[in-house]
């Protein structure tokens, strides 16, 4: 470590091959980007926390998610946006690692609400006798809280990297820190890190992937043996949108996890396309799948709106 320069920031590339002459191109469609899903997501989870007809399981877990893409957008994307319009890409150490612990939290958060979501629809599709009794608001609400409470775990990776000493390149490619691209920068053997690490984010991808997509089979066999079309049609239109939901969120992780495990060299724009891809276009999709697919959270926002402006009017 003699001649070894410690960093105490790190600097965020963004697109590396992006040419400064796009800056503030990239700069404003970064900026449209973040106040559509800052507004869009902030709309559902204050909708759904006001009116009181909407406190059901269901929507509680609708706005747990667009509670963490919420704060997943704005943890990251304000200092990517300043990266390419005012050159501000630098990053201090403790706002990295501060970075880094939101990311990986909220990504588990998300993964656990998506399992519960799958959850909750195999008990309404094949018990729906028993959905109520089963499935109450207080108790969703207990297991949301338990699952921020429990998936803020991940601090324990935070506080083991940010021991370990940076040298050399503070280059971070990617939009934000995350503990892959920061293992990378450490001077010391991360082996064992990067190894329980790995192993943690692929039981967490895999484990509750497996889970939904074994509720879905379930939910598959149970509306195949229905015998009214209502019935089938109401319970497919339901599928579809959690269906699509999911693929949004776990098919680039998946093929971002299967790329590394077969040591698939990606040219680094291409890498940070698939991190932009799997962390931000579900929360772009999200709040207008489920304001376009839910009649009651639709028909409460139109009828929000239209007293906004009728009293605007006014």
């Amino acid at each position: 470590m003699d001649n070894q320069t410690v960093h105490f920031e790190f600097e965020l590339t963004g697109f590396p091959g992006v040419s400064q002459n796009f800056y503030i191109l990239t700069s404003f469609l970064l900026f449209i980007m973040y106040n559509i899903m800052f507004i869009t997501n902030g709309a559902v989870f204050i909708v759904i926390l006001l009116k009181e007809k909407l406190h059901k399981p269901m929507y509680l877990l609708i706005a747990n998610l667009a509670f963490s893409a919420f704060l997943f957008d704005t943890a990251t994307l304000p200092k990517m946006i300043g990266k390419y319009w005012l050159d501000g890409g630098k990053i201090s150490s403790l706002a990295c690692f501060v970075q880094m612990h939101l990311v990986h939290w909220l990504a588990i958060m998300d993964s656990l609400i998506l399992t519960l979501m799958a959850f909750d629809r195999y008990i309404a599709i094949c018990n729906p006798l028993r959905y109520s009794s089963t499935i109450t608001y207080k108790l969703t609400m207990y297991a949301c809280s338990s699952m921020w409470f429990c998936s803020d775990i991940i601090l324990i990776d935070t506080i083991i990297i940010a021991q370990y000493p940076f040298c050399g390149s503070n280059k971070v490619v990617s939009f934000y820190c995350s503990s892959s691209n920061i293992l990378r920068l450490a001077c010391a053997n991360v082996t064992s890190t990067r190894e329980v690490l790995s192993t943690v984010g692929l039981v967490v991808l895999f484990g509750t992937l497996a889970l939904i997509i074994l509720s879905y089979v379930a939910i598959l066999l149970s509306v195949l043996s229905l015998k009214h079309w209502s019935g089938w049609r109401k319970a497919f239109h339901t599928c579809v949108t959690h269906l699509f939901v999911n693929a949004l969120f776990y098919v680039p992780r998946v093929f971002v996890y299967q790329a590394s495990y077969l040591k698939l060299v990606l040219s680094p724009d291409l890498a940070v396309f698939l991190i932009v891809l799997q962390s931000y276009l579900p929360h772009l999709a999200n709040p207008f799948i489920y304001c376009l697919r839910t009649e009651e959270i639709k028909n409460i926002i139109s009828s929000t709106l239209k007293e906004m402006l009728n009293w605007k009017h006014n």
